[in-house]
């Protein structure tokens, strides 16, 4: 599976952006997708993680009520808007696919190459 993670870019503080994440090689229904992110100089975090149909999803706390995932399988894309952003939402967000959602990297073994989200105060 290859993945493609798009949608990122300057944003004001307060403002939404809605992240996409793409797939491509084989059937992207049966994967679990994870959303992480890197800050300058952080460790990659958890972000939010939805199973493979939709039916089930996490919210780490710092993006609880402000972000939501979805997917459309038929367009094997999972949606990640992002609302009332802040400074310290600022980060490369990667998008993550396995057999398994959960908020350990370990759990996905696909992976596409970031989009970068820049929030300005």
């Amino acid at each position: 599976v290859q993945l493609q993670a798009s949608g990122g870019g300057l944003v004001q503080a307060g403002g939404s952006l809605r992240l996409s994440c793409a797939a491509s090689g084989r059937t992207f229904s049966g994967y679990a997708v994870g959303w992480f992110r890197q800050a300058p100089g952080k460790e990659r975090e958890f972000v939010v993680a939805i199973g493979w149909n939709g039916g089930s999803t996490f919210y780490a706390d710092s993006a609880k009520g402000r972000f939501t995932i979805s997917r459309d399988n038929a367009k094997n894309t999972v949606y990640l808007q992002m609302n009332s952003l802040k400074p310290e939402d600022t980060a490369v967000y990667y998008c993550g696919a396995g057999n398994f959602y959960g908020i350990r990297m370990g759990k996905y073994d696909y992976w596409g190459q970031g989009t970068l989200v820049t929030v300005s105060s």
